[in-house]
């Protein structure tokens, strides 16, 4: 059915809990910003309301708030690298220490363990959310190959069937991109543009063992998220019973909210720690194809424009040519 085990994956997170404590820190304070903010521009709206009519207080209460909404999302956007740089990173960085069988610290000094051995790998923040950016792309232009073949068998069900199946894969893309950053920590390359196209042909060649792992965890994730956001639902409602004017949708916004940071902060690392298994038992011992490489290239621009930046990048940092990507890579069990 599946490939990955859900017992060692719940264990490993178990030995992260600082960075389960941390990321229910960041994503649960992200959601509570959200209700704090939209909550005080209700209330300004509100207030700015009292100077005009009853509708008008009404429908400048959910204009403060969407605006108070819309700020708070603004900040989030421009803080998205440094959570991927500190938080998601970090935390496959331990993830990918105990997969070795290393030992990791306890405490505040594992996320410290975590943030240096990022640094090492991704100098700075904007070259890991650059590089997460066209592993991104390329991914999603792999899925394209579930349309491409569906399109050569010749029943209407296929077709129609396939788009459905294309954007689920889609979802799966936000577990997939990670596993990349993996490869790229994991056999401690120098550089992370290389490493991500190295990851990615061998994702490539082994794309049915992962589109497989990758359907079930999406549906396990987002099975529990929405199991989260129905019991969400009475308490955000009750948060919006005590905010001004007609906010009657505002329940239902926040929690979707709280849902999404119940997945993103317990959920998908689990995820992750089952997707990095599987990947990195799947790819054992290969050599990325050439023909692979070759097919990403005419598949996408993001491929071509990763190669060059890795090209770019061995020049920059070495003076010399590029580096070949490794022959074969065997991770320990």
């Amino acid at each position: 059915m599946w490939d990955f085990s859900i017992g060692r994956a719940l264990g490993l997170m178990a030995k992260t809990w600082p960075f389960i404590v941390f990321r229910m820190v960041v994503y649960f304070g992200i959601a509570a910003a959200y209700v704090l903010v939209t909550g005080t521009g209700a209330g300004i709206g509100w207030g700015v309301g009292a100077f005009g009519d009853a509708d008008f207080q009404a429908t400048s209460s959910i204009w403060g708030g969407v605006a108070g909404f819309a700020l708070t999302a603004g900040v989030i956007y421009f803080l998205r690298e440094y959570i991927l740089y500190v938080v998601k990173a970090g935390h496959i960085a331990v993830l990918s220490e105990l997969m070795e069988g290393r030992e990791i610290p306890a405490g505040r000094a594992q996320i410290d363990h975590a943030s240096a051995i990022v640094k090492e790998r991704f100098a700075e923040a904007s070259v890991l959310f650059g590089a997460d950016q066209l592993v991104k792309g390329v991914l999603r232009a792999i899925t394209g190959l579930v349309n491409g073949i569906a399109s050569l068998i010749p029943i209407p069900a296929i077709q129609s069937l396939t788009g459905v199946l294309r954007a689920f894969l889609n979802l799966s893309v936000g577990l997939l991109d990670e596993v990349i950053m993996a490869y790229a920590i994991r056999t401690k390359s120098t550089n992370p543009w290389d490493s991500a196209k190295t990851a990615l042909v061998l994702y490539g060649q082994n794309y049915k063992v992962m589109f497989k792992n990758a359907a079930w965890l999406t549906v396990i994730t987002y099975g529990l998220a929405f199991l989260v956001f129905v019991v969400m639902l009475a308490p955000a409602a009750a948060l919006v019973w005590f905010m001004p004017g007609g906010w009657s949708a505002g329940g239902f916004v926040f929690a979707l909210i709280f849902a999404w940071a119940v997945k993103v902060a317990l959920i998908e690392p689990f995820a992750i720690a089952c997707m990095m298994a599987v990947y990195f038992k799947t790819i054992a011992g290969q050599a990325p194809d050439p023909a692979w490489d070759n097919r990403l290239s005419g598949m996408t621009k993001k491929f071509v424009e990763l190669k060059d930046k890795a090209a770019a990048y061995v020049g920059r940092r070495f003076g010399g040519a590029p580096a070949q990507p490794p022959s074969s890579f065997t991770p320990q069990a």
